[in-house]
């Protein structure tokens, strides 16, 4: 089976008058191939059926992803909304041109839908849909030039939850699936149906019956659950994962949710007396938005309200406060990327926790909207209070961790966001009130830079604050001592002590202090 060509059935009228169907026989005529026979659709006349062999590439992708086990599995949720969302931006451009590509179905949106009874969780979207040829391309018979770059990227000890940056998103659906269905409907075709069970083949038919609904337009792809991956039909355990995943893919994602309530009946029974109670369970279902957070980093910065980066932050840092400062990024040139930097207004309980702070993670990495990962050397330890988003179109294939320090597109990236935080640190230095809430959460940290990176202390410097013999009840920076100090003074002079009344009660300062000197207090 090197050629795409299907292997039609065919069908013979005996004399008897008898319609008598004529199948290959999987044991006899696959075998040689080394293919397993596909399992048909018993409402389907296999007259109408077309079996079709995968490219070598992609059935050894589809082992990989089968025979091996992987426990990030739920990836697989992220890679359709992804899919789906590509779908409908290829319909959303053709229809600026061409305003009829949409007047069948005009609206936009993707649905996810798990079905208990049936064991299957389907996502569905109003995209460009595919024709029964771009079902067997696509799907099956043409390798996407990723497919064999990511089954060397695993092999390197690459992650799962990598597999959409190669193209081949599609078939991690197989990590939670036994078999999976497409129905899809493009407006140059009728509507086609693809199935397979990663068995080698896979069928393709026109879609009669309507068993999935007639699609107006767009695609649904039909996930057949494992029986050891029951938790995806859970409603709540899938709205988890599109908040994880999704939350700012750019059209609207609807979750079919279920709601059980649990109340107590009286029932009678035939020859009791009285009558027993027992719990009734009643199950109602509704359509939820889920993806109701916006990506504000794509709009103008002076579009986005106060309130918007608030409830944002929010939702990203699991904090009930309002943010200290935000810095809306973008950044164009060598490389594109998009960026929100939010500084917090306390500093978490376990700040300075040396196990925890190695593994804090700060930056959460999009590409095209979509989550990738969240990472812990994006910006210095010592910034890792620091809470932010970045998405960048321009992503390499491979984004694992181990290979963040070898790339350059995410060292140009790493750069941006560590002069974003200075410049936010900047701008909060002239508000005296906001920086002197920064300094009492954060001056620890800004110390500890001091002393680890050497790289940026130059610019760390300028934000220390310190109390004075002189300041008061106000902090001053070194800027600001060395502007005042007096004539012939060559050093700057401090001392140190556990409070700023033990310092401040020193005797080594006081003829410093009675001869007009000023004097940090560390």
């Amino acid at each position: 089976f090197r050629s795409p060509s299907p292997i039609h059935s065919t069908c013979r009228l005996l004399d008897c008058g008898a319609l008598v169907a004529l199948w290959p026989v999987p044991g006899r005529f696959f075998r040689r191939q080394g293919l397993a026979s596909p399992e048909l659709p018993f409402s389907m006349a296999p007259a109408e059926l077309e079996t079709f062999a995968f490219n070598a590439d992609i059935q050894q992708l589809m082992s990989l992803i089968i025979n091996t086990f992987y426990s990030n599995k739920e990836v697989f949720l992220r890679e359709l909304i992804s899919n789906a969302s590509d779908a409908l931006d290829k319909i959303r451009y053709e229809s600026i041109t061409d305003p009829e590509k949409i007047e069948a179905q005009p609206n936009f949106y993707i649905k996810v839908t798990p079905d208990r009874d049936a064991g299957t969780v389907t996502v569905e979207d109003s995209g460009i849909g595919m024709t029964k040829n771009e079902l067997i391309n696509n799907l099956g018979t043409i390798a996407k030039s990723g497919t064999k770059a990511f089954m060397e990227a695993m092999a390197a000890g690459g992650d799962i939850s990598m597999i959409g940056q190669f193209g081949v998103g599609f078939y991690s659906a197989y990590l939670v699936s036994d078999k999976v269905r497409v129905v899809s409907k493009n407006n140059d075709d009728e509507q086609y149906i693809w199935e397979s069970t990663a068995g080698g083949t896979f069928l393709v038919w026109k879609d009669t019956t309507f068993e999935h609904g007639v699609l107006k337009r767009g695609t649904k792809v039909i996930c057949y659950l494992k029986d050891d991956q029951a938790e995806f039909l859970e409603s709540d355990r899938l709205k988890d994962l599109i908040m994880k995943h999704s939350a700012f893919v750019g059209f609207p994602i609807e979750l079919r949710m279920e709601h059980r309530k649990e109340e107590e009946v009286e029932v009678q029974e035939e020859g009791e007396a009285e009558p027993e109670k027992q719990k009734k369970v009643t199950v109602t279902h509704s359509w939820e938005l889920i993806n109701k957070n916006k990506p504000l980093w794509l709009r103008p910065a002076e579009e986005v309200t106060h309130e918007e980066y608030a409830d944002l932050y929010k939702w990203l840092a699991g904090d009930w406060e309002d943010h200290l400062a935000v810095k809306h990024v973008n950044t164009s040139g060598q490389v594109d990327f998009k960026a929100l930097l939010y500084c917090p207004r306390n500093a978490p309980k376990d700040m300075f926790d040396m196990g925890k702070m190695s593994q804090r993670f700060s930056i959460r990495l999009y590409v095209r909207r979509v989550f990738i990962k969240e990472f812990n050397d994006l910006i210095p330890k010592w910034m890792g209070f620091i809470k932010g988003i970045v998405d960048s179109d321009d992503m390499p294939l491979n984004i694992s961790r181990e290979m963040l320090q070898q790339n350059s597109i995410l060292k140009h990236i790493k750069s941006g966001l560590q002069k974003s935080v200075f410049s936010m640190f900047q701008e909060l230095s002239k508000d005296k009130e906001r920086f002197k809430i920064f300094h009492e959460s954060f001056a620890q940290c800004l110390k500890l830079g001091v002393y680890e990176d050497n790289a940026n202390r130059e610019q760390i410097v300028p934000l220390l604050r310190y109390f004075s013999s002189k300041s008061g009840e106000d902090l001053v920076g070194l800027d600001d001592y060395i502007a005042r100090m007096k004539p012939g003074q060559r050093h700057i002079l401090y001392i140190t002590g556990r409070t700023k009344r033990d310092a401040a009660r020193s005797p080594y300062i006081e003829g410093l202090k009675r001869d007009g000197f000023e004097v940090l207090y560390m």
